[in-house]
């Protein structure tokens, strides 16, 4: 029989912090990042709030961990997109899926981004999610270029409001998944919202 790792059994303290990351997204998806609390998460992944605090200062901690984990891992993601076909305009179809299985697969993050976004004031956690939506726009203005360059797209494509498009309709889906809680809806609609920005953007013949 596989043995089954108990909650609360020791483990070390990199693969503690990724499960409290792990939990803080989880729970994330449900609920305001703000309305969460050290309770809920040390139960999450069956610690006392003690020995949570032990792997992190402060509750703080833990979302800027959150968001330092969800923008490697975006933009990761969206980079091997990117770089998995030749073609620009192929390209930006296959970002733009990417982070649509990525939001779906992990409905806390945008969540997370909106909440940070929205606070008053500068903050560490505030400025990275600032700083992924700004290498987001940068990798989608230069495929944008690309696809210019190479006559997929049309010689005169106004490529910041195309990224700003572009940008805006992933987040609009992410928005209308957080709300209604079905991120299968999302999946279903985002070909159908991606080809009416295909034929906006590409060389009328």
């Amino acid at each position: 029989m596989q043995n089954v790792r108990n909650p609360a059994e020791r483990l070390p303290t990199d693969e503690r912090q990724s499960a409290i990351v792990g939990a803080a997204l989880s729970l994330a998806a449900g609920n305001s990042p703000a309305a969460i609390t050290t309770t809920e998460l040390a139960s999450a992944v069956g610690l006392s709030q003690g020995a949570l605090f032990k792997h992190f200062a402060s509750k703080d901690a833990v979302w800027r961990a959150a968001m330092d984990w969800a923008a490697e891992q975006l933009l990761r993601t969206l980079s091997d997109a990117a770089s998995s076909t030749p073609s620009p305009c192929a390209a930006l179809r296959a970002v733009f899926d990417a982070h649509v299985a990525f939001v779906a697969a992990h409905p806390g993050v945008p969540r997370l981004v909106l909440h940070q976004l929205q606070q008053a004031g500068d903050t560490p956690i505030k400025q990275r999610a600032r700083d992924l939506m700004q290498a987001h726009r940068t990798l989608v203005q230069d495929l944008l270029r690309k696809a210019v360059a190479a006559h997929e797209a049309a010689d005169d494509l106004d490529v910041p409001a195309a990224a700003t498009m572009f940008l805006g309709q992933i987040q609009g889906l992410a928005m209308q998944s957080v709300m209604s809680g079905q991120t299968g809806a999302m999946r279903e609609l985002a070909p159908r919202v991606f080809a009416i920005y295909e034929r906006g953007i590409r060389v009328q013949r």
